[in-house]
């Protein structure tokens, strides 16, 4: 006990050397300021390229059909090639989600298996040595303890 008081005084009067961090800078609503103006930023784009497409569909409107057809079959062609990217992009998802099921069927079940049993070996490895050594050691202690105090009220030992 005298150690700890000890060590708790130095302790004490050493915390001057201890620099604080500074507090971060929030709004009102906890919220950081950088993500504030990161959300107006996206917002704002959000907005220029929809009015940039309200823009293009206008004159689309406007051009003479030859324009507006093979503006069509460009469009048409980049959705062809954005589809096949989805197709490629889904594949590789659907292989890795395979490699996922196998991954927990082959080794995460065996290891939560194996957990289990451990779990189940040391709880009753527990409950022996509760039963077999810890209650009799309480048992003893305990009638010691009122050994010692039946022979100290008897005067025979100090």
């Amino acid at each position: 006990m005298r150690n700890l008081t000890c060590y708790n005084d130095f302790h004490m009067n050493d915390n001057n050397s201890v620099a604080a961090l500074p507090e971060p800078v929030m709004d009102d609503k906890g919220n950081k300021p950088e993500s504030k103006s990161r959300l107006w930023i996206w917002i704002a784009s959000l907005i220029i390229l929809v009015a940039l497409i309200g823009v293009g569909i206008f004159f689309l409107f406007r051009a003479s059909p030859g324009t507006t057809a093979q503006i069509r079959d460009v469009f048409i062609i980049v959705m062809a090639l954005v589809s096949l990217v989805i197709g490629v992009a889904l594949v590789i998802l659907i292989v890795q989600i395979a490699s996922l099921i196998n991954l927990i069927q082959n080794e995460v079940k065996p290891i939560l298996k194996s957990t289990t049993d451990t779990v189940n070996t040391l709880k009753g490895t527990t409950d022996f040595l509760s039963q077999n050594f810890v209650d009799p050691v309480i048992k003893l202690n305990g009638s010691l303890a009122g050994l010692m105090k039946l022979l100290d009220l008897l005067k025979i030992i100090r």
